[in-house]
C-alpha cells in the first residue's frame, strides 16, 4: 500500500500553527540539491479529483523560499520576499503518495531572485510554477502608489467576527458559515450584487484567518505561505456561485450561505429568506456542474511584509468571464485595516452537465 510521506512525519510541532505544520517540508539532501518532500499526508477534499491545490501552491512557495538567499553581509543584507507567482496544475495530485518538489535556482540578481518549482509524483510532473522574489527596498523612495479600497459594509461583518470570538461555540459552528475544520477559518459574508442580472457583478465575499498564531521560527515566510494556502479556497467555484449553478447533487453553491445585500447598510437576509426571494433566479435544475477544476492559479504578493495570515483578511471574488468550457476569476486579499495585500488570479475547466457528453478520449 503507497504511503502519503516518503518518511515517517514527524510529531506535529505544539509550538507552531495548525498551518506551519500541514506545509511542513522535509529537505531531501541526499536524493538531490534543492528536492524537498512533504512532511504530513495533503488533504483530498470529498468529490475532488486530486489534492487540495492551495496546499501544492504553498509547499512550492515555502520550497523556493528554503532557497532565497539570507541576508548577509555578502549580499549587503538584502530581504528578498516573494512578489509574484504564476502557477499551472498539470495533473490530479494523489494524497496516497509522496510529493517530490524540485526547485530551480533561474537567476540571482541584485533586485529579483527568480525560481521554478516542479511538483512531482511517479516521475510525472503535476505542478509548476515561476516565483519571483524582489528585495526590499529596491524601489526606492519615492514610489507609485494606489490600491484598490476595501468593500464598504465588510467592516460590520467583522466585528460580528470579533463578537463571536467570546464564544468558542460560536467560532467553530458550521451553521455560523465558518469552517470547523483544517488549518484555517474562514466566514462568509455572502455575495454582493447577488441580485444583479449579471453574473460579473455578483462577487463573494469573506473573512478568512489562520488558526492559531503562528510561530517566530515561521517568520514572514509562513505567513507567506499561509496566505497562498488560502487563496485557493473557493475560488474557481466563484463561476458556479455567480451564475446559480448545481453540483450533480443538486446542491446550490451559495443555498447555505446568506445573501448580502446590495446596499452595505441593508440587513441581510436569513437562509430561508434568500431561498424564498430568490426562487425563480436560483431553481436552475437543467444547468448543473459537471466538472469543475482549476487550470492555472497565480498570486501578486503586493505588501509581503505586512502579510498576517493569523489575523483577519477580507477577501473579495469576481468572474469577469466565463466561456468555452472554462471560467476566470479574481481575488482581492485586504488586511483588517484596509490595505490591498494580494490580488490572485485563476482560470479553470467549468463544464456542464451535457445530454450527450463528449467521450473520455475528448476531454
Amino acid at each position: 500500500m503507497p504511503s502519503p510521506t516518503l518518511i515517517r512525519p514527524p510529531p506535529a510541532d505544539t509550538s507552531k500553527s495548525a498551518m506551519e505544520n500541514v506545509l511542513e517540508l522535509i529537505t531531501l539532501r541526499d536524493i538531490g540539491p534543492d528536492i524537498f518532500t512533504n512532511a504530513r499526508e495533503l488533504w483530498h477534499p470529498p468529490g475532488a479529483r486530486g489534492v487540495y491545490g492551495g496546499a501544492v501552491i504553498a509547499q512550492c512557495l515555502a520550497a523556493a523560499q528554503h532557497t532565497v538567499p539570507p541576508p548577509s553581509p555578502a549580499n549587503d543584507n538584502a530581504v528578498f520576499l516573494i512578489h509574484s507567482m504564476h502557477c499551472y496544475f498539470v495533473l490530479a495530485g494523489d494524497s496516497t503518495i509522496p510529493i517530490l518538489y524540485h526547485v530551480e535556482r533561474v537567476r540571482e540578481g541584485r533586485s529579483f531572485v527568480t525560481r521554478t518549482v516542479q511538483a512531482r509524483q511517479r516521475g510525472k510532473c503535476i505542478f509548476t510554477t515561476t516565483l519571483s522574489f524582489m528585495r526590499e527596498g529596491s524601489g526606492g523612495e519615492i514610489t507609485v502608489d494606489h490600491g484598490w479600497d476595501m468593500p464598504e459594509g465588510v467592516r460590520e461583518g467583522l466585528e460580528q467576527i470579533l463578537q463571536e470570538e467570546d464564544d468558542a461555540k460560536d467560532k467553530e459552528s458550521a451553521s455560523n458559515g465558518v469552517e470547523a475544520e483544517g488549518p484555517f477559518v474562514s466566514k462568509r459574508l455572502g455575495i454582493i450584487n447577488n441580485s444583479s442580472p449579471y453574473p460579473h457583478h455578483r462577487k463573494p465575499q469573506a473573512w478568512i484567518q489562520c488558526r492559531g498564531a503562528i510561530s517566530p521560527s515561521g517568520g514572514q515566510h509562513a505567513h507567506l505561505s499561509a496566505l497562498a494556502y488560502m487563496s485557493d479556497s473557493w475560488f474557481i467555484g466563484t463561476v458556479s456561485r455567480a451564475h446559480h449553478l448545481m453540483r450533480e447533487n443538486h446542491t446550490l453553491y451559495n443555498r447555505t450561505f446568506p445573501q448580502h445585500q446590495d446596499s452595505p447598510s441593508s440587513k441581510r437576509q436569513t437562509e430561508s429568506e434568500a431561498r424564498k426571494s430568490s426562487k425563480n433566479t436560483f431553481e436552475t435544475p437543467k444547468r448543473s456542474i459537471g466538472m469543475m477544476v482549476s487550470l492555472d492559479h497565480t498570486i501578486y504578493f503586493h505588501r509581503p511584509r505586512e502579510v498576517k495570515a493569523d489575523e483577519w483578511m477580507c477577501t473579495e471574488m469576481e468572474t469577469p468571464w466565463s466561456g468555452e468550457g472554462r471560467g476566470l476569476v479574481m481575488q482581492r486579499i485586504w488586511n483588517k485595516e484596509g490595505r490591498l495585500l494580494a490580488t490572485c488570479v485563476q482560470e479553470g475547466l467549468v463544464r456542464l452537465q451535457q445530454e450527450d457528453p463528449l467521450p473520455k478520449s475528448k476531454l
